[in-house]
């Protein structure tokens, strides 16, 4: 919890214990309380790693990311570097890892989820899961994004309770399902015309404007199409242009 302090961290989950009935003292929690921590520094990598290995948690909470290094969030080869280092943590400690990340100011507003995520297009390929939250008036529109299913309808929440019984987010509505069969049909048909679009031009190649005329798309649209298809596998950026991805090689036999 970067940017707060102990003591605020503490008040904060006991108001969530209390409003739940839960004893904090008798709950499995640790909150890291170092100065400082910064996840592209070799050094506090190996802290993070040791104090995993030693509590050996199921949930790592990294709050907020920006926070939490010194990178430049908009080089796609730093951003990757660090989320590599990450992956290899949830891997090989069989955790899970929720990074909080803001998003792009021009983009707080829009409905593109986690594409519109602050930096490099590798974050939202990066991610398993991504809970995007947005503000509409008084109340605020929870989406969710999955790698490998169907994304759930968006779920709206409002800010309930009082300072005094223990401020909490409630949920009001969740969006009738047709809308969101609507929207998964409509995501499979973008990304099914990319991989068209990429098979039939010269070389198998095309730079993201090259495919926005082809298809006809808003940018937002052929974006998130971009990183649904890279985290899938399908296809790679190379340079400037995209590529349909290398098949994965034929198994060898075993006699």
């Amino acid at each position: 919890m970067a940017e707060d302090a102990a003591a605020v961290v503490k008040e904060r989950l006991a108001g969530l214990c209390r409003r739940r009935r839960l004893d904090l003292s008798g709950l499995p929690i640790g909150v890291i309380t170092a100065p400082s921590l910064r996840l592209d520094c070799g050094r506090d990598q190996r802290r993070l790693e040791a104090t995993v290995g030693r509590h050996a948690p199921r949930l790592l909470l990294l709050d907020p990311f920006v926070r939490l290094h010194r990178i430049n969030e908009n080089d796609a080869g730093e951003v990757s570097a660090l989320l590599g280092y990450l992956r290899d943590l949830q891997r090989r400690h069989d955790l899970a890892v929720a990074v909080v990340h803001h998003t792009r100011k021009n983009g707080a507003g829009s409905s593109g989820g986690g594409q519109s995520l602050r930096g490099s297009g590798d974050f939202f390929a990066w991610v398993d899961t991504a809970l995007s939250l947005r503000r509409q008036r008084q109340q605020l529109l929870l989406s969710i994004e999955h790698r490998a299913w169907h994304s759930p309808p968006p779920v709206t929440l409002t800010l309930a309770g009082s300072e005094t019984d223990h401020a909490h987010l409630a949920v009001v509505a969740t969006a009738p399902m047709g809308e969101v069969e609507r929207g998964a049909g409509a995501a499979t048909d973008i990304d099914a015309a990319v991989l068209r679009a990429l098979a039939n031009a010269p070389g198998g190649t095309l730079a993201r404007a090259a495919l926005r005329a082809a298809l006809g798309v808003r940018n937002q649209r052929l974006g998130a199409a971009l990183a649904r298809l890279v985290a899938t596998g399908a296809i790679k950026r190379s340079g400037e242009v995209w590529v349909p991805a290398p098949p994965a090689p034929a198994p060898i036999p075993v006699p």
